[in-house]
């Protein structure tokens, strides 16, 4: 069974989706997102307000410009550059099929970590196990 969670936050779908399509709109974004477009709204300008993102008026319509350079901000990830991680997602299709079959590989030739001793030891049945889990509730982490 999967989980409602995912490794990027909001805030990274939303670079993700504008980084494919500087010229997207909010409501296609959104949209692709999950969420609101008032929240795309939101995420956009304190993207601009850190200088991860600039937003210039064409017409009618918005464009979007990465700071490709900027460095994330967590301390975990503040050694990689928005546009290395952006490099990683936001490949062409055709490329992506290319990379499937190289981390396919890759993957394969990796063995798996050996069980632990707690893996190893039988199951054993308690009371907690019959009781159903809550659902989780906690609001999801910024990658940036």
């Amino acid at each position: 069974m999967m989980g409602d969670w995912t490794f990027f936050s909001n805030y990274g779908h939303v670079l993700v989706c504008l980084a494919r399509n500087r010229e997207a709109r909010l409501r296609d974004v959104a949209a692709d997102v999950g969420i609101t477009e008032r929240a795309v709204q939101k995420i956009v300008r304190d993207l601009q307000d850190e200088g991860f993102l600039t937003v210039s008026k064409q017409g009618r319509c918005n464009r979007y410009r990465i700071n490709r350079r900027k460095s994330l901000r967590h301390d975990l990830e503040s050694h990689c550059t928005v546009g290395k991680l952006l490099a990683l997602v936001s490949r062409a299709a055709a490329d992506d099929d290319a990379d499937a079959v190289v981390v396919q590989k890759a993957v394969a030739a990796v063995p798996d970590d050996p069980p632990t001793k707690e893996e190893r030891a039988p199951a054993r049945k308690t009371k907690a196990d019959s009781k159903p889990m809550p659902p989780d509730t906690r609001q999801q982490g910024s990658l940036f």
